[in-house]
């Protein structure tokens, strides 16, 4: 997506990193709307994409014995989607202790009328591959992750966002 597309909405954090999302008929469930569970594998897809954009991808972790591995997830479901709805789901890096851990946050919205529809948080923790146990991020990691932190979030206004009060 361009800047200039991504601008138009209104984001929780600046420069979201982007991926353009479409419910098809496999990821609608029983009540005919998308299953939550889509929703989460939509968000390992932007993060993916937004990894591999910063120059780090699954081979990268391979070669480096180390990854960044969920620790926690959290999906704040705020309305639901339909087949067919062009969605828009944005990612950042918001926070990190430049060691072990990383935040990733997630914004799903829905393009024809903006409306936020998922809000997610991971807490993720630095492994080595090879034994499972957290290690120290390397220094391609700190040098690709930690410099695409973004500041503090904005301001959300509650009717936009359908915020809880």
């Amino acid at each position: 997506m361009t800047n200039e597309l991504a601008a138009e909405f209104d984001w929780d954090y600046p420069g979201p990193f982007t991926l353009a999302v479409v419910p098809g008929v496999d990821d609608i469930d029983g009540l005919r709307h998308t299953n939550n569970a889509v929703y989460v594998r939509w968000c390992e897809a932007v993060a993916w994409a937004h990894s591999e954009s910063l120059g780090l991808a699954l081979a990268d972790y391979a070669r480096l014995d180390r990854a960044m591995t969920i620790r926690r997830g959290e999906y704040e479901y705020l309305l639901a989607s339909f087949l067919g709805d062009e969605l828009l789901l944005a990612t950042w890096l918001t926070s990190s202790d430049g060691k072990l851990t990383l935040e990733r946050r997630f914004q799903l919205v829905r393009r024809r009328d903006r409306a936020t529809l998922l809000r997610g948080r991971w807490e993720l923790v630095c492994i080595e591959m090879s034994t499972s146990r957290p290690r120290r991020m390397p220094s391609d990691f700190s040098a690709a992750y930690l410099t695409a932190l973004v500041g503090t979030p904005r301001a959300r206004s509650s009717a936009r966002h359908n915020s809880k009060p």
